[in-house]
């Protein structure tokens, strides 16, 4: 009698235990789903306009064959950097506000509300706001505002990457065991100076990772960069002036009413697919590398 319960119940585990392992997998195949077809589909629709042009040359006027979206591409990466350089530095700095400095605090509460509104935040209000704050203003003493620039786009992209950011940061922080605070304090280790080598270094690979998301969240926007970097048809680096993105490129070329326009455009956003992937894959994989992997 014994031995028949032992076995049905064996039975039943082995059941669930398939059953779950099932569900896990369908699971997962449902996630990776669409992004799978999307690069599929990407492929298929945008893959035989790729030519050495289209990463080495400017758009041609209408009527005109063959051009590509150099500049754009050139352009993408430098709203990314700028947005990176701001969004990066202070979502970090307030990650770890929040996590070792301000724990309890109504300022540190007052924080985590504003970051979290923020990212529930319409991406084409962020271009509104960078638009009346940057764009709109005429101060004498102050160039780089009164007109659409690519330090605008870059500005508006780098707020919308500061709540991903911060948050982020905060939860891997929070993660790092107190043992490792207590140690680092019970060797005379300042508390800034712990934070900074041990608790930030423990936790950089899921810190990382949040940058990296923000990333390849704003990689893509295009309605801040409508208010804000404007769009340029011609080479220019310069933070000061309009300036190209693949995200505008392809918004322009898809609205379009021009058949090679269309094909240009799901090529640019092929591209655009392909970058984001690379950039994040790289990181992760440096980071599994131990390049930049903290202590844990």
């Amino acid at each position: 009698m014994v031995k028949q319960k032992t076995s049905a119940q064996t039975r039943i585990r082995a059941v669930t235990d398939h059953a779950v392992t099932g569900l896990a997998i369908a699971a997962t195949v449902l996630v990776i789903a669409p992004l799978v077809a999307i690069f599929v589909y990407l492929i298929l629709r945008g893959a035989s306009s790729l030519n050495l042009d289209f990463f080495t040359k400017i758009p041609k006027p209408v009527g005109e064959k063959g051009g590509g979206m150099a500049n754009a591409i050139v352009g993408s990466g430098i709203l990314l950097a700028v947005a990176s350089a701001i969004g990066v530095p202070i979502g970090i700095g307030g990650g770890i506000f929040l996590a070792e400095f301000g724990r309890g605090t109504r300022l540190a509460n007052s924080i985590r509300f504003t970051a979290d509104v923020l990212n529930g935040v319409p991406s084409i209000v962020m271009g509104v706001a960078a638009y009346a704050l940057i764009v709109s203003p005429h101060i004498s003493f102050l160039p780089m505002l009164g007109h659409f620039s690519a330090l605008s786009g870059g500005v508006a992209l780098g707020i919308m990457m500061i709540p991903t950011v911060c948050r982020t940061t905060e939860e891997m922080l929070l993660m790092v065991p107190h043992a490792i605070r207590e140690a680092a304090l019970g060797l005379g280790v300042p508390n800034w100076r712990s934070v900074l080598s041990i608790t930030v270094k423990t936790a950089s690979p899921g810190i990382i990772t949040g940058c990296m998301l923000a990333f390849a969240r704003v990689a893509g926007e295009t309605a801040p960069l409508i208010f804000t970097a404007l769009g340029n048809s011609f080479w220019s680096t310069s933070l000061n002036e309009p300036i190209a993105a693949l995200p505008l490129q392809i918004y322009v070329y898809a609205i379009s009413p021009y058949d090679e326009w269309h094909r240009l455009a799901w090529a640019g956003a092929l591209v655009l697919i392909v970058l984001i992937v690379l950039a994040v894959s790289l990181v992760r994989y440096v980071t599994s590398r131990g390049v930049l992997k903290g202590a844990s």
